[in-house]
């Protein structure tokens, strides 16, 4: 049975058997072939190995891109390689079209459930409360605890709001965890299929989380149109993917951070023990609908991190993919791996 191959034009070969995909470039590397380095160094070009997976592979035809699915058929030649092949097609599109209805389902329903509706805990957003309001500019205020901490150490050029530990480390916690998908969404490799701008769709997402975040899911797994051309990074996604560290280190710190300022943060306030702060949460939870939505997010940042890493692994250093690959399955510590291990050397 023969292996699975990549079939490119005359003109490709041209360019070093260059493959084209998603508007990221990867060279390809078959057998002895010395023409391939030979082309590469003549256009200095320095081809960067990296290994294929058999099964899904690019079909380079004139600058177009388009997915090239095999299969090792059963043997006794090649009456059934092409129906093999087209199941597979008509298969995958079916799963993309039922994940897409999916997302597009849990967006509709995110809005009117946490945004709209009246049955869920707390008041939804036309009836919302000055009392709430008021716990929302505090919370913002305290972003990050750096008031909080200022204020401690003595700095007193504003004053941070006293709210209740556990409330503001659970803010706290969603939004280091949201801060962290900045570096992975300029870096994915299908934001190519997203038109709108990534910069006004994270800076949303850090205040409004999910409302934002299942929409851009749902429309990256959109077809390829090879009809635009690649989008090139802007100055914050250039700046949030070269300090990709910086934010992963940032923001894992505040995750942690709020883990413990809601156990252990203004002991010297009349908070109670940590049973007392867990009652407290609880009610808050099944009170306020901030807190409510908090918990979506949670479990949707849950559902997103790993599928997102997994999409992305060719863009870790290649001695570290294993190790991201394993942790992406664990909510914000798998960020911070993703964040930690970039490969910053790339043009994303």
């Amino acid at each position: 049975m023969l292996p699975a191959t990549v079939l490119c034009t005359k003109a490709d070969l041209a360019f070093g058997h260059q493959l084209f995909s998603h508007g990221r470039r990867t060279d390809l590397v078959s057998g002895h072939n010395s023409k391939m380095s030979k082309t590469s160094a003549h256009f200095g070009l320095k081809p960067k190995v990296k290994r294929l997976q058999l099964g899904r592979l690019c079909l380079c035809n004139k600058a177009r891109r388009e997915t090239l699915f095999t299969t090792g058929a059963g043997g006794g030649g090649g009456g059934g390689g092409g129906g093999g092949m087209d199941s597979i097609l008509e298969r995958d599109e079916k799963i993309r079209k039922l994940t897409q209805s999916i997302l597009w389902t849990a967006e509709g329903v995110y809005v009117l459930w946490l945004f709209l509706l009246p049955y869920a805990p707390g008041d939804p957003v036309w009836a919302i409360s000055s009392e709430t309001v008021n716990d929302l500019i505090g919370l913002s205020l305290n972003f990050f605890f750096i008031l909080p901490l200022l204020n401690a150490g003595g700095v007193h050029l504003l004053e941070a709001p006293v709210l209740h530990p556990m409330s503001e480390g659970l803010f706290n916690f969603v939004i280091g965890w949201t801060f962290m998908f900045a570096p992975l969404l300029f870096s994915d490799r299908k934001r190519d299929r997203y038109k709108g701008s990534l910069d006004l769709l994270w800076g949303l997402q850090m205040f409004l989380t999910n409302t934002f975040l299942i929409p851009y899911m749902a429309i990256r797994l959109n077809k390829v149109n090879s009809e635009y051309p690649p989008r090139t990074n802007s100055q914050l996604g250039s700046i949030m993917t070269r300090g990709a560290s910086i934010v992963g280190l940032v923001g894992g710190a505040a995750c942690l951070l709020s883990t413990f300022w809601a156990i252990l943060g203004r002991g010297d306030g009349d908070f109670g023990s940590i049973s007392d702060r867990w009652e407290f949460l609880l009610s808050y939870l099944s009170s306020e609908r901030l807190a409510y939505a908090f918990i979506w997010d949670i479990c949707l940042y849950s559902i997103f991190q790993p599928w997102l890493i997994g999409d992305n692994l060719q863009n870790i250093q290649e001695n570290k993919v294993g190790l991201v690959r394993y942790l992406s399955y664990v909510p914000v510590v798998g960020l911070v791996a993703y964040c930690l291990c970039l490969d910053t050397e790339e043009e994303y």
